[in-house]
């Protein structure tokens, strides 16, 4: 069973802004913003949804950079994961009950402090690659497996 997602990166210029997710799944993690496609809602308007929910910010442009499946050991749902980097946007990021937004600049992404499969496609989205793939998680959330490749696009 699949669970269609979103997550915004917000890229501005030498510097992402990550929230640390203050409760729920990734609690205790630095990572984009996003969440769940709601059934009334294209897979685009649920990522500006979510990004003004815990953010406080409203994209008004965003491309669509990757989609991978998360998938964990022991649990039949697979995420599916529609990743987008937001380009322009207006407002100020402000912390709000699920997550306490921070801007990083790009050479001190806390990776250590995110979910371990972020090291391998951020940099790829920084860099204007689209991707896709999947991460397989076991059961202490270490990465047992994945593949990730570049894209000419996303489907």
């Amino acid at each position: 069973m699949k669970k269609v997602m979103t997550l915004c990166i917000v890229h501005d210029k030498s510097r992402v802004l990550l929230g640390m997710k203050k409760r729920g799944f990734g609690m205790g993690r630095w990572n984009g913003f996003g969440g769940k496609v709601n059934a009334n809602e294209t897979i685009l308007e649920a990522a500006k949804r979510e990004l003004k929910e815990e953010a406080d910010i409203n994209a008004s442009d965003l491309s669509e950079m990757g989609i991978i499946e998360f998938e964990f050991k022991g649990n039949p749902e697979i995420l599916e994961v529609h990743i987008f980097k937001v380009n322009e946007y207006t407002g100020e990021s402000k912390e709000g009950e699920e997550m306490k937004p921070e801007w990083f600049n790009i050479e001190e992404i806390p990776f250590d402090k995110m979910w371990p499969d972020d090291k391998y496609w951020l940099p790829m989205l920084l860099d204007n690659k689209k991707f896709e793939g999947k991460f397989v998680f076991g059961e202490r959330g270490e990465i047992v497996d994945y593949r990730l490749e570049e894209a000419s696009d996303v489907v």
